[in-house]
């Protein structure tokens, strides 16, 4: 979960290549360089270690250990004085925690690295971990869980409850930032507890990107390399295979619309033989925010349905709040979701069923060799649209870093340039199954949804104005589209549940 209070300070970059230097032999820490001329310094201090590192019965101490670091003080300074000191350099420091890292962010003007670094250096290295900071971050993080995912965000929360379901028993298995249970039993001598094992020589990969001095890298590595040399300690992690079939979770809350997640665990990540095929299949399907993918042309485009529908290999948390990816989320182990944005209740049953059509005859038939090279042209040009910011270069960098990947655009075009049709296809055929899903969808009177799930009958959709043949007669295939499903598969559970 990332906490943003600012907007980096907007500059004229130069791109640059990456330079991934080797760390002195003295040091543990892997280092990523990309200087240019910007008179922007971005940071992205980056530790191995994030919410599958958390012990059982202590989920969220990841997330509040590194909010303790960037929002909670230095020894020498309170966090006030911190902000204070920050302000008239109109920046701030910020972080995200993830299953396997944790990123602090933030960027200055070349004219104030000095304070600036002074600053979080002294915050990352000699955290102040006072009561009062812990107290109020940790009331923070169990209200963001029962208040703005809960009950303010049907989107995020059935995306998120949707990893929690393939995750069961798993380090994956509960949000970044915890379970309102765990967070509340939390002391702050777990979060020192945390800090020890984990922020190392070993699990750090220091990221800095502009026109800072020549000198200035070799100082960050010096100060750096004070913290413990330790190790890197990745979580085990077991192949989250659930039970064969479809499973559906409907979260019962008072709303006015009805939102799904659908997804299944994949063993695919960058880097992987299967991973650029997959990413193009996804793109066909529904890229984000995007109005190529066919799950929006079909859904709202030709029916109006909603105003979204898009689909995933990657996780892509605050998908709604934004139209790139952040990076820094990277996962040994991922999910293909489909995200149906909210639908009016009486359409819900249908736009569900419309979903699954789809998925299944992508499945079945795959891409023609229209869809094939148009999306490959797309993607190939999108690359330039999430590396347009000197911080988004820097973060990609580090992510391949930690893929064991080159530079993400040289890697993703490489990749693209080698598939073709049929290895796309061959690919959707051996990796999406569109008979075991797992399904959450957030809705007001779910139990009524569960009964029309599970009796199977005709969900035909009303239009306001006419729609074409071709459309109308699809929607009669649409409408009765089978859900195999078993009664004891499809439960429902209040929304007070939900991440407790």
């Amino acid at each position: 979960m990332r906490h943003s209070s600012f907007t980096l300070i907007a500059a004229l970059l130069i791109p640059t290549l990456s330079v991934l230097a080797d760390a002195p032999v003295r040091s543990l820490i892997q280092p990523v360089w990309q200087p240019s001329r910007s008179p922007i310094v971005s940071f992205r201090i980056l530790f191995r270690a994030g919410a599958a590192n958390d012990p059982q019965e202590k989920e969220g101490v990841a997330a509040l250990t590194a909010a303790m670091l960037a929002k909670g003080g230095s020894r020498d300074r309170s966090y006030e004085q911190i902000v204070e000191a920050m302000y008239p350099m109109a920046t701030s420091f910020d972080w995200q925690v993830d299953k396997e890292m944790t990123v602090f962010v933030g960027a200055t003007h070349v004219d104030n690295l000095d304070k600036y670094y002074e600053l979080i250096h002294d915050m990352l290295l000699n955290p102040g971990f006072r009561e009062d900071d812990f107290a109020r971050l940790k009331s923070d993080a169990i209200n963001f869980l029962k208040v703005s995912l809960r009950d303010g965000n049907d989107e995020e929360l059935g995306k998120e409850e949707l990893y929690n379901q393939i995750y069961q028993g798993h380090p994956y298995g509960h949000q970044n930032l915890g379970r309102v249970s765990s967070l509340e039993r939390l002391t702050i001598d777990d979060v020192r507890g945390f800090y020890r094992r984990h922020y190392t020589q070993a699990c750090l990969v220091a990221g800095l990107a502009g026109g800072y001095p020549a000198s200035f890298p070799e100082k960050m590595l010096a100060d750096f390399s004070k913290l413990p040399r330790g190790r890197l300690s990745l979580p085990r992690l077991k192949r989250p295979d659930g039970p064969p079939g479809t499973r559906i979770e409907l979260i019962e809350r008072e709303t006015g619309s009805t939102a799904f997640s659908l997804g299944f665990p994949i063993q695919v990540k960058r880097g992987d033989p299967d991973w650029a095929a997959l990413e193009l299949a996804s793109s066909y399907l529904g890229q984000h925010r995007s109005s190529n993918g066919r799950l929006y042309q079909r859904l709202r485009e030709a029916r109006g349905l909603n105003y979204g529908d898009y689909a995933y290999i990657e996780y892509f948390p605050r998908g709604m709040f934004q139209f790139e990816p952040d990076p820094n989320l990277a996962r040994r182990q991922q999910i293909f979701q489909i995200w149906i944005r909210p639908v009016e209740p009486k359409n819900a049953l249908f736009a569900l069923r419309g979903a699954l059509f789809e998925f299944d005859k992508l499945t079945r038939e795959g891409l023609s060799e229209e869809a094939f090279q148009a999306t490959r042209q797309f993607l190939t040009k999108n690359v330039n649209i999430l590396l347009q910011t000197q911080d988004a270069r820097l973060g990609y960098a580090l992510d391949s870093r930690c893929y064991g990947i080159g530079d993400f655009d040289a890697y993703l075009a490489g990749q693209l340039g080698s598939l073709t049709r049929e290895s796309v296809n061959e690919t959707i055929r051996r990796r999406l199954k569109s008979n075991s899903l797992h399904i959450v969808a957030v809705t007001k009177n779910a139990a009524s949804l569960r009964d029309a799930i599970l009796q199977s009958g005709p969900s035909p959709i009303t239009y306001n104005s006419p729609k074409p043949k071709e459309i109308t007669d699809e929607d009669k295939v649409i409408e009765v589209f089978p859900i195999r499903v078993k009664p004891d598969a499809v439960r429902v559970t209040p929304v007070d549940q939900i991440f407790q």
